[in-house]
């Protein structure tokens, strides 16, 4: 008989059971789901609701199942819907009727919710951890490759000379704000919504501050109503994850790019690379493509979870089952690329001859030329133009900048003098843009140090 099966005559069909069970998926909340309940009947004790004895006898009882299940000893079944209800059947096996005292004072709404808090919150801290390991990777590789030049683009088309460090900083602080984003998701997902019973609370002079506590929750939901009908902090770590997929995607774009013979600005180690079955001169970057690929299915589950709330009317509604799948593959998804983009990586290395002499085709320089004619006391819009007939010629001639006589350069404008040669060199370019966050070497490994102390 189901648990809550008192006040129904027939039972449930068969085909009801196994679409409405979720115990294929959400077992994984075992752990969870066992730490509540031993919190909850702690509190039960401590306010004199059930007596000490029976709050040792369900605590050794629930102890007995988790090692159960770890072992593989733990027999789920779909008949009995959903991970509480196997814990709590199999309790009662074991300690006879004191078992049923476990769910005084709660529900499966409030306890189903404390479970994906309690989960989404340990995930929160393996994910970040795994942010900041591809951090620091980020800045070893940073600092390794400091003196390597390479072109900066827009619009795909050489625009102007940086550093590959100060490229390989900037996906450093697109992750910076990834962990600020789920820092202030994991504040929102640490309160406690234990006793907020079905939906109105309870009877019960219970504890709530003494649960959280119990768990280590910064606070405890104020409304009941809310709580319940709640999955913003689902919904919220889901965007997250998506923006954060989203780097890493635009990352394996580059390198995807990059790896190609038309770039070959960078080797991706053969641990993280595959063959073809029918070409055997090829070297794919499957691990990238992948992560790329995979971004999909993570924009896909925030979008699911957000239709299913959508239409909700409060508070707790069997649509909010579907909130747990694609929370689950989100978190395997994104600590998967994560730990994988940081081996993948680390064992990446830069093509210099291949990024330098890049560097120095495609007229990069040629904003260096404008600013040298401002500085003489050009207006920039002049000087922009001086610089656009500058480099028409130079494609017309099938000439570099730097190849341009004194005569030439004096077609353009009188201001130009033999100094121009030494403004325009691609080291001179990079390291005179040294404002505050530029590519400038000096810039750059400020930057870096500032970076590894935080991160220290």
């Amino acid at each position: 008989m189901k648990l809550w099966g008192g006040r129904f005559k027939a039972d449930t069909d068969r085909l009801v059971e196994e679409y409405t069970s979720s115990i294929g998926f959400d077992k994984r909340l075992y752990k969870y789901d066992i730490q509540g309940s031993i919190a909850h009947v702690k509190m039960l004790a401590k306010c004199e609701i059930i007596t000490e004895q029976e709050r040792e006898q369900i605590i050794a009882g629930l102890e007995e199942i988790l090692a159960e299940i770890e072992s593989g000893d733990f027999e789920f079944q779909v008949s009995l819907e959903d991970i509480h209800m196997n814990i709590e059947q199999r309790l009662t096996e074991k300690i006879g009727a004191v078992g049923g005292k476990l769910h005084t004072a709660r529900s499966r709404n409030d306890q189903v919710a404390l479970d994906m808090r309690l989960y989404l919150r340990e995930q929160l801290e393996d994910i970040q951890g795994l942010v900041r390991k591809l951090q620091q990777v980020l800045l070893k590789l940073a600092e390794e490759n400091i003196d390597i030049i390479m072109p900066g683009y827009t619009h795909l088309q050489r625009a102007q000379p940086i550093r590959v460090a100060h490229h390989l900083l900037a996906y450093y602080y697109k992750l910076d704000r990834d962990y600020q984003r789920l820092s202030d998701c994991y504040a929102r997902t640490n309160v406690l919504p234990l006793g907020a019973g079905a939906l109105a609370g309870t009877t019960f002079p219970i504890d709530r501050q003494f649960v959280a506590e119990e768990l280590g929750f910064a606070e405890v939901s104020q409304n009941s109503l809310d709580t319940v009908s709640d999955r913003d902090f689902v919904i919220e770590f889901l965007s997250s994850a998506s923006t954060l997929m989203m780097h890493l995607s635009r990352f394996s774009e580059e390198l995807v790019l990059w790896t190609a013979k038309e770039f070959e600005f960078v080797d991706i180690d053969d641990a993280f690379c595959t063959g073809s079955s029918i070409m055997p001169q090829k070297k794919n970057p499957d691990v990238p493509e992948l992560i790329r690929g995979k971004t999909g299915r993570v924009y896909g589950h925030l979008m699911q979870l957000l239709t299913v709330m959508k239409g909700l009317p409060l508070a707790y509604n069997k649509d909010m089952q579907e909130d747990k799948e694609g929370l689950f593959d989100t978190v395997d998804t994104l600590k998967g690329a994560l730990e994988l983009f940081s081996r993948m990586l680390a064992k990446t290395t830069f093509n210099q001859q291949r990024l330098e002499s890049t560097a120095e085709e495609g007229f990069t320089n040629a904003t260096d030329v404008a600013d040298y004619l401002v500085e003489k006391g050009l207006p920039f819009r002049e000087a922009h133009e001086v610089v656009g007939k500058t480099v028409l010629y130079c494609i017309e001639e099938n000439k570099k900048l730097r190849d341009l006589t004194m005569e030439e350069w004096d077609k353009f404008s009188a201001v130009f003098d033999e100094d121009i040669y030494a403004k325009i060199t691609i080291e001179s370019s990079v390291d005179a843009r040294s404002s505050v966050g530029g590519p400038a070497k000096k810039e750059v490994l400020r930057v870096i140090e500032q970076e590894k102390t935080k991160l220290a």
